[in-house]
């Protein structure tokens, strides 16, 4: 008897596929293109992604490494996306890190009578309200004066590391330290370790909470749905009697929020201080994480998990073989690259529709 096949289901498969095939062409075009620039400097590419993949995720201790190193991108990527979901660009979100990163440091070890119930989440609590803070300009510029949020989020990262990097030598620098750091702060304002000898911390449950909030705030809550229109129609947002501009600068407040998250998990669960050279682009990496994540919680998930991987797996490669470091970071550079290619294609194409 002969079986009759719905064409349905096959282009309900197309329809789930077709968004998970467009995240990985980046990805995809990337390894092509590293490819070839390893067969020009002599590497077997096919050889040296198995180290990556072995190197990230080839035993219990390297999985926790690539989660640690993942977990300020996935802040990162979440603050960069809520920022999109209204239509501002914000890339300031490396100068909230920094800012989000010192306020921590500063509660950690100048409140430390403190007990940890209370000095611990006192600390996060303010890395959030610093990085907040540091949006309400940027935010009120371009919701109120519609000033291009690029170019004033840009400038505020050059005066978040100018601010920070002063302050940690100067008032904030560690009595007897030579170098730019200021003092430890106090156990108690640690984050507790997930996994003996690693650094993977309890800074990954927090990111995945992030992103969990992240998806219930945008898929079931009447601000996220507001979000969302103001993003893609800002007149027809208007029209309906939202107040875009309101929407604009409340996210901007809530981006930078989750970005000085990122800086102060950092600076609690790996760095115990705060440094001077403290992110080394965590924020500009986390608009590659969200690009590539499309905006979808769990996309932007697996995006940081992605760079998480090349960013332990590079150095240890390094180590192990003759394949440059600068090898990897070329990788990183041409998916940060095709992701943003591929968010203008489609941009473009949007407004040509």
């Amino acid at each position: 008897m002969a079986t009759i096949v719905s064409p349905a289901p096959t282009r309900r498969n197309i329809a789930v596929l077709k968004p998970l095939a467009e995240a990985l062409l980046p990805v995809a075009l990337s390894l092509v293109l590293a490819g070839i620039v390893l067969i020009v400097a002599g590497h077997n590419p096919l050889e040296v992604y198995r180290m990556l993949v072995v190197e990230s995720f080839g035993s219990g201790k390297r999985i926790a490494s690539t989660l640690s190193a993942a977990t300020p991108l996935i802040f990162t990527g979440v603050a960069t996306a809520i920022a999109f979901r209204t239509g501002a660009f914000n890339v300031g979100i490396e100068g909230c890190v920094n800012v989000g990163g010192l306020a921590a440091a500063f509660v950690g070890f100048t409140f430390i009578s403190l007990s940890g119930y209370i000095l611990l989440p006192l600390a996060i609590l303010a890395s959030a309200v610093a990085g907040s803070l540091w949006m309400v300009i940027p935010g009120f510029l371009k919701s109120r004066l519609d000033v291009e949020e690029v170019v004033t989020t840009l400038m505020f990262n050059f005066i978040a590391v100018g601010l920070t990097a002063w302050l940690v030598n100067g008032p904030l620098l560690a009595p007897g330290a030579a170098n730019s750091a200021t003092p430890m702060i106090a156990d108690a304002a640690r984050l507790p370790k997930l996994m003996r000898g690693s650094t993977l911390n309890a800074g990954f449950v927090i990111a995945l909470a992030c992103v969990v909030l992240y998806w219930l705030w945008g898929k079931w809550t009447a601000l996220g749905f507001e979000t969302r229109i103001a993003g893609m129609n800002p007149r027809f947002a208007t029209a309906t009697g939202m107040n875009v501009p309101g929407l604009v600068f409340k996210m901007m407040l809530l981006s930078g929020a989750v970005g000085g998250l990122a800086g102060g998990v950092h600076a609690l669960g790996n760095v115990y201080r705060y440094v001077s050279g403290f992110s080394p682009g965590y924020g500009f990496v986390g608009i590659a994480v969200a690009l590539l994540g499309r905006g979808n919680a769990f996309g932007m998930l697996l995006a940081a998990v992605l760079f998480g991987a090349l960013a332990t797996s590079g150095a240890t490669i390094q180590l192990f073989s003759d394949v440059p470091i600068e090898i990897v970071n070329i990788l990183q550079g041409l998916v940060m690259i095709f992701a943003v290619a591929r968010f203008g294609f489609f941009a473009r194409k949007g407004r040509a529709a």
